[in-house]
């Protein structure tokens, strides 16, 4: 396990250093944008050369003449049929590689860019486009595309497997703690280990699954790979979710791409509570971590939203507003999981109290559990996860609707 960690930072580190080169007239916040498009096109590239050399070993084993090999190398459908994106050729990362010292670099990375959500209708519109702009350093961008080119994402390295794109973006989140403002301010990565947590309690084995402030997507991919880990598909889960913030949206969308997993994020990004991209959807789970403690988030509008059964919530605080938005899009047997601030299990400030008294009266609180501090990487608030349940005396609960657990 330790070596596996040290193996991580030393990928997270050796990025940025790198990215950090690019210091130049553009926003610091860019940089992760700039990389994680690199490891993206990197990681669709190895997977297609791992695809391709497999492919070659089997249809020479068959014995199939060298002029048709290449036809067959060439062919979509025997990467496609694999869950491997078809990467054409000037997109695949050896043709970037070799590119690297050239000044068009950031306008051939583009046109790659290009070139492949062409050949993938699922990644269009979601790719980084933007590697020829002024003001981004190209030999320095040059160095990045060498750096990144060292490292290797096939089935067997290291990071072929992992959510490697969100520990990507929880480091350069990190790193960028107090810079960046606005509403997603309180949005923080979720540690693998809370999100393995949360899915680990709620077992989403078959069903509906949402998560209404995605971020880069980890809970999906956690989820997906516990239904795998039991002897499901896939398929067996339906996903649907929704990001506030455009760039996070495309790399949730990235992220979940690259692992075959089929989501339902709407046309675009969107605020969750003004604009519900998934008004009729039921869950059969919800696993989110909402923004901590927001304080610009109230509308007008949202005066009489059919969201606040349990009590209006705070105009100053949305905890409860993201905890009473989970509870109206729970199927009538569905249970949610999700990560809160301490703060929200103590405040009696504009409601929250009564609110909090309304789900326990209402038997919805399921149980708490109480973490550790420091567990994100980029703040030191204490946090709880919560567990609400609609069906708590069905078949999959015990009969305990007057009690709450808490750890």
């Amino acid at each position: 396990m330790a070596k596996t960690t040290k193996t991580q930072k030393t990928l997270e580190q050796t990025l940025w250093v790198t990215a950090d080169k690019l210091r130049g007239n553009q926003e610091p916040s860019e940089y992760k944008h700039v990389v994680l498009g690199l490891v993206f096109l990197k990681y669709i590239s190895d997977r297609f050369e791992e695809r391709r050399v497999t492919l070659t070993s089997e249809l020479e084993a068959e014995g199939i003449r060298e002029e048709r090999l290449a036809q067959f190398l060439e062919s979509r459908d025997e990467y496609t049929s694999h869950n491997v994106f078809w990467v054409p050729e000037n997109a695949r990362w050896g043709y970037i590689q070799d590119r690297a010292k050239l000044p068009s670099v950031g306008e051939d990375i583009d046109k790659a860019m290009d070139l492949i959500e062409k050949e993938n209708p699922s990644l269009r519109g979601v790719l980084p486009r933007n590697f020829g702009r002024d003001g981004l350093d190209k030999r320095r961008l040059g160095e990045l595309v060498d750096l990144i080119g060292s490292i290797g994402f096939t089935s067997t390295d290291d990071h072929g497997s992992d959510d490697v794109l969100g520990r990507v973006y929880e480091y350069f989140l990190g790193q960028f703690a107090g810079k960046e403002s606005g509403k997603d301010a309180g949005a923080f990565y979720t540690p693998r280990s809370v999100v393995r947590t949360l899915v680990e309690m709620l077992e989403p084995y078959k069903g509906r699954v949402y998560d209404p402030a995605a971020g880069s997507g980890g809970m999906f991919v956690e989820s997906a790979e516990f239904v795998k880990a039991h002897g499901g598909k896939r398929t067996d889960i339906s996903v649907y979710g929704q990001e506030f913030t455009d760039t996070t949206w495309k790399l949730a969308k990235m992220n979940l791409a690259l692992r075959g997993i089929e989501a339902d994020f709407g046309p675009k990004s969107a605020d969750t509570f003004t604009e519900d991209l998934h008004p009729d959807l039921r869950a059969d789970y919800i696993i989110a971590n909402p923004p901590f403690n927001v304080s610009d988030w109230w509308d007008p509008k949202l005066a009489d939203d059919p969201r606040w059964k349990y009590g209006v919530p705070s105009e100053g605080n949305a905890n409860f507003a993201w905890v009473q938005h989970f509870i109206h899009h729970l199927s009538p047997t569905g249970t949610a999981g999700f990560v809160l601030a301490n703060g929200a299990l103590t405040s009696n400030q504009n409601g929250d109290d009564q609110i909090r008294q309304n789900l326990v009266e209402q038997g919805l609180v399921d149980c708490i559990v109480a973490m550790p501090d420091k567990l994100f990487f980029n703040t030191g608030i204490s946090v709880s996860l919560w567990f609400i349940s609609k069906d708590r005396n069905g078949v999959n609960h015990r009969k305990r609707n007057d009690e709450v657990l808490y750890y």
